[in-house]
């Protein structure tokens, strides 16, 4: 029971990675039209729209919780990376993109080392000063000056996506994918309404048609990201999560020819490397 609970979450989160690059693709081709504050607030409240279904569905009684305050810290922490994020996203190149979000896992022990004073193995230092070697040979700060900052950005809202990836596992705990997903959703249309008033500009038909596209994929994706860890432990599927980088490969190629160099290869095995070792060894350090 407990592998085919692994099996089904991993899938579900390979699919929500899948999910998320897609919604990376989006923000790639529509910041080109639309400030990225826009596409925040549309990812946000249109997300917020898929929901009224199954709120009339339902009635209010569906969205009762306890944990009103843990959503909130969730969704406070959840905006500031998803700004970082999105513009990491429209900014960068896809498989940068990716890869440097997925360097969320070698944070999760430095917090806690020094916030909770959980103890650090040696093993697992190593693989985060090997992991972000690997980001430094991905950058490649010595031929592309304009890049870093983004780069620094994009880990930045790294290290807030894994203290939300851990509120979330402690959400799954007693409230269901769809109820976590509706708040996110609802605190985050509030606090993206106000940035995206003060940059506003009105999109065309087409661009909002594909906003709709971009909020439906990065909302399936929170869906499917909050359903896996129902399944098994965070530190067993977070692996998993570095399919998005193959993902996000493939398609920078297939749709902008984004070729990803020999350098920027050994780079990202050094990355997803590094960040399984530091997530199997938490894994190993709580048994």
């Amino acid at each position: 029971m407990a592998r085919q609970g692994l099996y089904t979450g991993a899938a579900l989160i390979l699919l929500s990675e899948l999910a998320l690059v897609l919604t990376g693709v989006m923000i790639h081709t529509l910041v080109k039209h639309v400030p990225t504050e826009v596409l925040v607030l549309a990812r946000n409240a249109i997300g917020l729209t898929f929901f009224i279904p199954w709120l009339l569905r339902n009635g209010k009684g569906a969205i009762v919780t306890h944990r009103l305050p843990l959503h909130l810290i969730r969704a406070l922490v959840g905006i500031i990376a998803m700004y970082c994020l999105f513009y990491s996203w429209g900014h960068l190149p896809l498989a940068q993109a990716a890869v440097l979000k997925q360097t969320a896992p070698f944070f999760i022990p430095i917090v806690g080392f020094f916030w909770l004073k959980e103890r650090i193995t040696l093993w697992t230092v190593i693989a985060i000063v090997v992991g972000f070697i690997g980001v430094w040979i991905i950058l490649n700060p010595g031929s592309q000056t304009d890049v870093p900052w983004i780069a620094l950005l994009a880990i930045f809202g790294a290290s807030l996506g894994a203290t939300a990836k851990v509120v979330v596992r402690k959400l799954s705990l007693t409230e269901s994918s769809i109820v976590i997903v509706f708040y996110f959703s609802l605190f985050n249309t509030l606090f993206s309404l106000i940035p995206a008033i003060l940059v506003w500009t009105t999109p065309s038909l087409w661009v909002l048609a594909s906003m709709v596209v971009m909020a439906g994929f990065a909302t399936l994706a929170q869906l499917l990201l909050s359903k896996g860890y129902r399944y098994a432990p965070a530190g067993q599927l977070g692996p998993f999560t570095y399919g998005s980088v193959i993902f996000a490969s493939l398609l920078g190629w297939l749709l902008w020819d984004e070729l990803v160099t020999s350098e920027a290869m050994i780079g990202m095995a050094l990355v997803v490397g590094s960040g399984m070792l530091v997530m199997l060894g938490a894994v190993k350090t709580k048994a």
